[in-house]
C-alpha cells in the first residue's frame, strides 16, 4: 500500500543540522510521525520525526542522550519503566509517576506528561458533568493520567477495574475511587477504556465493554489511538453516544510535545490539517472545538 503524501513540503532537506525527534512504543504506528512531520513541513522547521520500538529500554534512552535526539514520545508499556533512566521529572510527570515525553537539553533528559493535559481539556470541552459516574478499565501509566485529570476536574464517583491486584487498588485509592478486579454487571454513564483492547494487533477486534453496557452509557472514552475508531468507539457512535477517542487525545498531547521540542505553538488550522492527515477527517472534526477555542 502506498503511504499517504502530505500536502505540506516546506521543510528543509534533511542535513547535519536537522533535529531528530522520535517515539518509543510497544506497537509503533505511523500517526505520530505523520502529525509531527506535517507540522514541521507546514512551519518550515528543520526537524524530522520517526517512530521506534525496543526490547532494550536502557540502551534506547542512552541513545537519545548520546546522539542528541531532541525529544521522544513514550507510549505503552514504557511510561513508568523509563522514569529511573531520566535525569529529572517535570511537575506533570512527577505528580502521577508516569512519563509520555522526554526532552533532551544538551544531554539532560527530563520527563513530562502531556497526556494529563489532553485528557483534562477534552473532557472539560465536551461539557461532561463531573457528577457523572464512570467505570475505567486499566491501571498503567495512561490510566494514571486519565484518573488524575478526572479527579482534578471534580469527578468523585468512579470505579477503576484492573486485574492487577497491586496496581489497581493503589491507583484507585490514590485518587479516591473504588477498585474492582473485574467489570461490574452494571456499567456506568461514562465508560473509559485504558487497556490495549481494540488496539491494532492481536486484540484489535475485542470490545472493551459489553454491548449492553455500551448501549446503556452516555459517554464512551477510549484512549486507544490506533485505529482512530476502535470497536468500542464504533459501537458507541452507532448507538449515538458522546465519544472521546484516543486519536483526539494523542493529537492534543502531541501538540504539547511539539511545543516542548520546538518552542513553537502551531495555530489551529495547522493542527487540524495535521490531524486530518494523521488520523482522518472524523477525528479532526471532533477536535475542532478543542483547538479552535483553546
Amino acid at each position: 500500500m502506498t503511504a499517504p503524501v502530505s500536502a505540506f513540503t516546506g521543510k528543509p532537506s534533511i542535513g547535519r543540522d536537522t533535529q531528530l525527534c522520535m517515539s518509543l512504543s510497544g506497537r509503533p504506528g505511523n500517526a505520530g510521525s505523520r502529525l509531527h512531520n506535517t507540522l514541521y513541513g507546514r512551519l518550515g522547521l528543520d526537524y524530522v520525526y520517526k517512530s521506534f520500538t525496543t526490547t532494550d529500554l536502557p540502551a534506547a534512552i542512552g541513545g537519545i542522550r548520546a546522539l542528541g535526539i531532541r525529544g521522544c514520545a513514550i507510549s505503552m508499556p514504557f511510561k513508568e519503566a523509563v522514569i529511573p533512566l531520566l535525569d529529572g521529572l517535570e511537575g506533570s510527570a512527577r505528580a502521577i509517576d508516569s512519563v509520555n515525553t522526554i526532552v533532551n537539553d544538551d544531554g539532560v533528559l527530563t520527563g513530562y506528561n502531556t497526556d494529563y493535559t489532553a485528557v483534562r481539556d477534552l473532557v472539560a470541552r465536551r461539557g461532561i458533568d463531573p457528577a457523572t459516574p464512570f467505570v475505567l478499565r486499566g491501571s498503567g501509566g495512561m490510566a494514571k493520567a486519565v484518573v488524575a485529570a478526572l479527579r482534578d476536574l471534580g469527578f468523585r464517583d468512579g470505579t477503576v477495574v484492573a486485574r492487577n491486584a497491586k496496581a489497581g487498588p493503589a491507583l484507585a485509592e490514590q485518587y479516591g475511587f473504588r477498585w474492582l478486579p473485574e467489570l461490574p454487571e452494571q456499567g456506568a454513564p461514562m465508560l473509559i477504556n485504558v487497556t490495549p483492547l481494540g488496539m491494532e494487533g492481536p486484540q484489535a477486534d475485542e470490545l472493551a465493554f459489553p454491548v449492553e453496557q455500551i448501549a446503556a452509557c452516555q459517554i464512551a472514552f477510549d484512549v486507544v489511538a490506533q485505529p482512530a475508531e476502535t470497536p468500542f468507539i464504533q459501537a458507541a457512535l452507532a448507538a449515538g453516544k458522546t465519544v472521546i477517542s484516543g486519536a483526539e487525545v494523542i493529537v492534543l498531547q502531541a501538540v504539547e510535545q511539539f511545543v516542548l521540542y520546538t518552542g513553537i505553538r502551531p495555530d489551529a488550522d495547522a493542527i487540524i490539517d495535521a490531524a486530518t492527515f494523521a488520523h482522518g477527517p472524523n477525528v479532526a472534526t471532533r477536535l475542532r472545538d478543542a483547538v479552535c477555542n483553546g
